[in-house]
């Protein structure tokens, strides 16, 4: 019951990342009801959703740029640095402070959620970061990206936008780091005990079948009513998690 329950909530999740992001939301509890402690279910989602993640940026790689005099290759390594770092970070701690973190962490993420999708106003003129300054914030979010990874998407498309970048080219480079930064992650993450690999491949399956479905939908749904419905299933996670946090 909990691999079929596992299963299909992998297939929304992948369709739900598809369409406008926040499928993690979903995997995260739906790993720890499977037996999991926190720690082992961000680890094991991490995994799970890669091949998803660099489906869809190989997909649209030739829309992906540097920004502000940053190449793309720079931008590439700083991803990589990162998420090595943030997965080394995420390794050391001990699971009891990680649980302690993750309601805070879904707030974040939430809160990042809601901000990208109703409250962020494109740039529309200029760069506004330096190439300095928009390296620092890549690899800043890079490090939190392979330290939990909720709100990633849409703290760099901010980011590369604020250093010249067009919403779709920001997009694009978005979805080709989000994917370097999470493959030096799992390289780490696969020598770790924490990882499950047999929910792991459930949830691989589940995630790319979603996320080829949800691909084909993308011009056919509400995509600001299912955004609201991601911020309603963040929230309410976010409430449970506080409630049930040591």
């Amino acid at each position: 019951m909990a691999t079929l329950l596992l299963f299909a909530v992998a297939v929304w999740a992948g369709a739900q990342n598809a369409l406008a992001g926040g499928g993690s939301f979903l995997l995260l509890p739906t790993l720890m009801f499977t037996g999991m402690d926190a720690l082992a279910a961000n680890i094991t989602s991490c995994a799970a959703l890669f091949p998803a993640q660099v489906a869809t940026g190989w997909t649209g790689r030739r829309f992906a740029d540097g920004a502000n005099g940053l190449s793309l290759r720079a931008l590439f390594v700083i991803s990589v640095i990162g998420g090595a770092v943030g997965a080394a970070v995420l390794l050391g701690t001990p699971p009891g402070i990680f649980a302690r973190l993750v309601p805070w962490l879904v707030l974040f993420a939430t809160a990042i959620f809601a901000w990208g999708s109703f409250f962020r106003k494109p740039s529309k003129t200029g760069a506004h970061l330096s190439a300095p300054s928009a390296g620092l914030a890549q690899f800043l979010i890079s490090i939190y990206g392979g330290y939990f990874g909720g709100g990633i998407g849409f703290l760099m498309v901010a980011a590369l936008t604020m250093a010249g970048q067009s919403v779709r080219v920001a997009s694009a480079t978005k979805n080709v780091l989000a994917g370097v930064m999470n493959a030096s992650a799992v390289a780490i993450f696969v020598f770790s005990p924490e990882l499950h690999w047999r929910q792991a491949l459930i949830t691989a399956v589940g995630a790319t079948i979603g996320g080829v479905f949800g691909a084909r939908l993308i011009h056919h749904i509400d995509e600001r009513l299912l955004r609201f419905f991601i911020i309603g299933i963040g929230a309410a996670l976010t409430v449970g998690l506080f409630l049930k946090a040591p």
